[in-house]
């Protein structure tokens, strides 16, 4: 299995996650899965059926974040060129085709939050921006088409 790559922040809320899910998440579906079987015979009972599949995504989400943390390697700031478009970089872009500024920051998969402007390097645009510095033009194939953006800064 390969490493994953954490910005601090990302491992961080992975962490929390984690532990939200094997003591607050585990204790609520445990007494829900008690209030069903005390409605009787369980092997009729749609609530106990609900409440043991959702023990079952529970765990599954458990294990799945283990193992990311277990794999997981927060990155090293200082280690990277601030000048380049890398992983943990936060770059400010201009659409070429309607000038809108757009402000994307670039995190590992499991990071990858769009809604907050976290875009995953295995993503298009993630792949199309690594490696460019300030100033590149950046022609992105995406599968409603090509976006073209100019760098116009990048920090971390």
């Amino acid at each position: 299995m390969d490493n994953i790559y954490f910005t601090e922040e990302g491992f961080e809320k992975l962490r929390k996650d984690l532990e939200f899910l094997k003591t607050v998440r585990r204790r609520e579906l445990s007494k829900e899965i008690g209030k069903a079987r005390a409605h009787g015979d369980i092997r009729e009972n749609a609530e106990y059926e609900a409440a043991k599949e959702a023990q079952a995504l529970n765990e599954k989400r458990i294990s799945e974040l283990e193992s990311k943390l277990a794999r997981g390697q927060i990155l090293d700031d200082t280690q990277i060129p601030k000048d380049e478009i890398l992983l943990g970089a936060t770059v400010e872009l201009e659409d070429m085709d309607n000038g809108q500024k757009i402000k994307y920051t670039l995190v590992s998969e499991a990071e990858g939050d769009f809604e907050q402007g976290k875009i995953s390097i295995t993503s298009p645009v993630g792949k199309g921006l690594l490696g460019h510095k300030k100033g590149d033009i950046v022609n992105i194939e995406v599968p409603a088409g090509a976006i073209k953006y100019k760098v116009l800064k990048i920090s971390r």
